[in-house]
C-alpha cells in the first residue's frame, strides 16, 4: 500500500525546498535584492521604519521586535509558534499575504528561488 497522490507530493515539495536551502547561497547578492525592501525595512542598524527591523531576523520569533506595532495577524502567528527560520523565511518572501494571512506587508514576493535563498543569506549575514 503506497502513499497518497498528495502526501507524496508534500513529500516533494519539501524534499525540493530542502535541496533548495543546501544549494549555494550568496549574501552580497542578496544584499543587491535587498535594496527593493530598504524602503520599509532595516537590516544593518537594527531601526524600524515602516517595517520592523530585520537585523536579528533568523531564528526570532514572529511579531517580536520591540516598538513595532504588528499586524494581529503577525503577533498571532508568532503566539501560535512561528519563527523565522530558513524554510519559514523562504515561504514568507515568495507569498507573505498566502504564509501570514492578513499581515500588512504590500510587497507582493520575491518569485525567484535564488533571490529568496540570497535573500535569506544576506539576513543571515546581518543576523548576527
Amino acid at each position: 500500500m503506497g502513499l497518497p497522490i498528495e502526501r507524496m507530493a508534500i513529500a516533494a515539495l519539501v524534499l525540493m525546498s530542502a535541496v533548495g536551502m543546501a544549494q549555494a547561497q550568496d549574501a552580497e547578492a542578496g544584499k543587491k535584492v535587498f535594496a527593493r525592501c530598504m524602503a520599509c525595512h532595516d537590516a544593518e542598524k537594527g531601526v524600524n521604519k515602516v517595517g520592523p527591523t530585520l537585523k536579528g531576523i533568523v531564528g526570532r520569533k514572529a511579531g517580536t521586535v520591540s516598538g513595532f506595532r504588528y499586524s494581529p495577524a503577525m503577533k498571532a502567528a508568532g503566539d501560535g509558534g512561528l519563527v523565522w527560520d530558513e524554510p519559514n523565511l523562504a515561504r514568507y518572501l515568495a507569498d507573505p499575504k498566502a504564509a501570514v494571512p492578513g499581515n500588512r506587508m504590500a510587497f507582493p514576493g520575491l518569485k525567484d528561488p535564488d533571490e529568496i535563498r540570497n535573500v535569506i543569506a544576506y539576513l543571515k549575514a546581518v543576523s548576527g
